[in-house]
Parts: structure tokens; C-alpha cells; sequence
């Protein structure tokens, strides 16, 4: 089974990634901050095919769950696409450094999310 999973303390945001989601045909999994994110993560990490990590979340940072998932043998190989308000190129830099594959900045519209969705699975 092919997921992705949006971790994103923004209900409103994750409904727009899992229109996004049903477009490319993948079931969908999402998660309300970082902690969360990881457990569901590890838990489906066969069917894992992309995350979709917000940057700004209240407890733990997407940059940190990043750090978390690349330190895991596990889940290290899954691409993560970074979803940020960020449009500061440094801060991109940093994510991509950390082992981002890719990143989208809000707001997108669909065909953006889309396309830079399609990009970094390979597709």
C-alpha cells in the first residue's frame, strides 16, 4: 500500500495536501504535530512513500522531526518534502542540507503541490 502523510498542525492545510494525495492515487495518513508524526512514520514505514513536513509547528519543529527521521535507519531513505511559510532562501538551504528532497512554500495552489509532489517522488 503507497502513503503519504502530511504532519502539519494545520487541519486545514492537511486537507488540502490529501486533495493533492487522492490526485496522484496514494491513501493518505496525517498527523497533528511532530511527535505524532514520527509514530505514525515508524509505524507504516514499508508503506511510507513520501512525508509532507510542516516547518512551523508548536512543540516540535519540522526541522527537528527532519533531524529525527534522517538520524533513523529505518525511515532515513523516505523522501520528505518540506511545507513552510519560510521564503527565506537560507532557510530552505538549511533543509535541504538537513536531507529535505524538496519543499513548497504557502500558499500553492494544487497543480504547484502537484508538481513538486510528482518531482520528488521520481515520478
Amino acid at each position: 500500500m503507497n502513503k503519504i502523510i502530511s504532519i502539519d498542525d494545520s487541519a486545514h492545510m492537511r486537507n488540502i495536501i490529501r486533495g493533492a494525495v487522492e490526485v496522484l492515487g496514494y491513501d493518505f495518513i496525517e498527523a497533528p504535530d511532530g511527535e505524532a508524526g514520527l509514530a505514525m512514520v515508524r509505524e507504516n514505514a514499508d508503506d511510507i512513500k513520501l512525508i509532507m513536513l510542516d516547518v512551523n509547528m508548536p512543540g516540535m519543529l519540522g526541522t527537528e522531526v527532519l533531524d529525527h527521521l534522517k538520524e533513523d535507519a529505518e525511515v532515513k531513505d523516505i523522501p520528505v518534502m518540506m511545507v513552510t511559510t519560510e521564503i527565506e532562501s537560507k532557510a530552505i538551504i538549511g533543509a535541504i542540507k538537513a536531507g529535505a528532497a524538496n519543499y513548497v512554500t504557502k500558499p500553492f495552489g494544487q497543480e504547484e503541490l502537484v508538481t513538486k509532489m510528482v518531482e520528488t517522488l521520481g515520478m
